[in-house]
């Protein structure tokens, strides 16, 4: 079995923008000029922000079979035609197809042991990657990562369909963004937002203490979106995440509707919320399935 604990979520996001920039007084420096000569707009600006924000990896690290996991190889074919790698994990007699936006870093093959866990308690997960992680083709973009998550919900509401289970989407980190960006569909039965924020603005003036970064606002936007999420919400969030400020997760979930419920994970950090919330975390997943309509009735 794969070596638990090493890429959790994040491989490489501590020197990414939650990481790199706090961490580099340089970086913060040249942002600062970049903002100034752009006015926070242009395409110079937008491949900045974005080699900030995305962290891809190609290599596929392990596969479901590794950790027993039962699977189904997918391609999702995307806008513009792209083709999106995915696995679908079937579990026996489950009620619920997960679909499940991962965060900014790595690809799929870095989530199988929270996989397999959500598996084992009767879940039927497809995971997918974002154009240029992993085995999907394309480069990433916030504009593709939104087209992305288009795909993948139409090929999680077939998978739901097929087998007679309500869909759910789970987004986690910057996966919540793509979530809420397609979570107002009807047939969405509920929505689960782990470790997420309220938008990119917000993020950059956690991580970078520079006047002007306000006007990021309008990218990677929950916040914008969240009143139209009229699916139940499940909220997640450590009270010691440093990279996603507990705040902000709180901040998302005051402004989404109800229904909605809270769940924050004492001594939990930004990558090891179902490791430190255990069965408890679990638990709490079960029970808001639990809460749903039954399959079929929305």
């Amino acid at each position: 079995m794969p070596r638990l604990g090493v890429k959790l979520c994040l491989p490489r996001a501590a020197r990414g923008m939650a990481g790199r920039l706090k961490k580099a007084p340089a970086k913060a420096a040249a942002l600062a000029a970049l903002l100034i000569c752009t006015g926070g707009c242009g395409m110079a600006w937008d491949s900045f922000i974005e080699s900030q924000i995305f962290f891809p990896e190609r290599r596929l690290e392990s596969q479901p079979g590794d950790w027993g996991l039962p699977h189904e190889e997918q391609w999702i074919v995307g806008e513009e035609g792209v083709r999106l790698h995915a696995w679908w994990l079937p579990a026996p007699e489950a009620r619920t197809v997960l679909l499940f936006f991962h965060g900014n870093a790595g690809n799929i093959s870095h989530r199988l042991d929270n996989l397999r866990r959500l598996h084992a308690w009767g879940l039927s997960v497809l995971i997918f990657d974002y154009r240029g992680y992993g085995k999907s083709q394309g480069k990433i973009s916030e504009p593709g990562f939104y087209a992305d998550s288009r795909a993948a919900l139409a090929a999680g509401l077939a998978r739901a369909q097929a087998t007679g289970c309500r869909l759910v989407l789970f987004g986690r980190s910057l996966g919540g963004a793509a979530a809420v960006s397609v979570a107002a569909e009807p047939r969405v039965a509920g929505v689960i937002l782990e470790s997420t924020f309220t938008n990119l603005g917000d993020m950059a003036k956690v991580h970078f203490p520079l006047p002007g970064l306000g006007r990021l606002g309008s990218r990677f936007n929950s916040l914008g979106r969240i009143a139209e999420v009229r699916a139940p919400k499940l909220f997640i969030h450590g009270d010691r995440d440093d990279i996603v400020p507990w705040e902000l997760g709180r901040r998302l979930y005051e402004a989404a509707p109800d229904p909605k419920s809270w769940l924050s994970l004492p001594g939990a950090g930004h990558n090891d919320t179902y490791l430190v919330g255990g069965d408890g975390y679990f638990r709490a997943i079960r029970e808001f399935l639990d809460s749903l309509p039954a399959p079929g009735v929305y």
